[in-house]
C-alpha cells in the first residue's frame, strides 16, 4: 500500500503577528471575565446582589467576546492558542474601589483593542481592522457605563458613600440596561 501525499493549500489569512494580538486579546478576555466573576462573588457575599447581578452579567458578555475572538481567528484560517489566565487579583475593598478597578481594567483592554486595531492598519489587514471595528465601539461602550456607575458613586459619597445610597445603587443595578447610550447616537433633538 502506497502512501498519498495530501495536497494542502495554506488557507491562513492571518499574518503571525496579528494571530498573536488575537490570541492575546482573547487570553485578555477571558480574564476580564474571571475579573467580572469575582468582583461579582464579592459583592454578593457582601449583600449587594444588583451589583453582583451586574457585575455577573458582565462576565458573561466578556466570555462572548472571547469566544468571538476564538471565532474569528479560525474563520481567517488562523490557529487558537488557549493560554493560562491571570488570577483577578484582589477583591475590591469598597463598591467605589470595586467599580475603580473595573474601569481601569476596562482601559486596559481598550488601549490593548486598540493596538490591535493600529497593528491591522499597518499590515493593511483590512478584515481584522474590520472585525476590530465592533471592539472599538464596545468598549466605548463598557468605558461610559463604568465611568456613570463612577460618578453616581461619587454622588453618594464615593468611598464614604451612605449605606443607603449604596442600598439605592445596588437596587438600581440589578435591572439596569447594559448599554451606555453613546455620545456618537446623539442628536439635537435627543441629546
Amino acid at each position: 500500500m502506497t502512501s498519498k501525499k495530501i495536497n494542502t493549500m495554506n488557507t491562513n489569512r492571518l499574518s503571525k503577528t496579528i494571530c498573536k494580538a488575537l490570541n492575546s486579546q482573547m487570553t485578555k478576555e477571558a480574564h476580564a471575565a474571571q475579573i467580572y466573576l469575582a468582583y461579582g462573588s464579592w459583592a454578593d457575599a457582601n449583600s449587594y446582589q444588583g451589583i453582583s447581578n451586574f457585575l455577573f452579567r458582565h462576565a458573561n458578555e466578556e466570555r462572548n467576546h472571547m469566544m468571538k475572538f476564538l471565532e474569528y481567528i479560525l474563520e481567517r484560517g488562523g490557529t487558537v492558542s488557549v493560554e493560562a489566565i491571570p488570577a483577578p487579583g484582589p477583591n475590591p475593598t469598597s463598591v467605589f474601589d470595586c467599580f475603580k478597578k473595573t474601569f481601569e481594567q476596562e482601559v486596559d483592554n481598550t488601549e490593548a483593542i486598540y493596538k490591535i486595531v493600529k497593528l491591522s492598519f499597518d499590515e493593511g489587514d483590512w478584515a481584522t481592522w474590520n472585525f476590530m471595528q465592533w471592539f472599538v465601539k464596545e468598549q466605548t461602550e463598557e468605558e461610559t457605563l463604568v465611568m456613570n456607575m463612577l460618578d453616581k458613586i461619587k454622588i453618594a459619597g464615593g468611598e464614604k458613600a451612605s449605606g443607603e445610597s449604596l442600598y439605592s445603587l445596588d437596587r438600581d443595578l440589578a435591572s439596569t440596561d447594559d448599554e451606555a447610550e453613546l455620545a456618537r447616537n446623539k442628536t439635537v433633538e435627543a441629546p
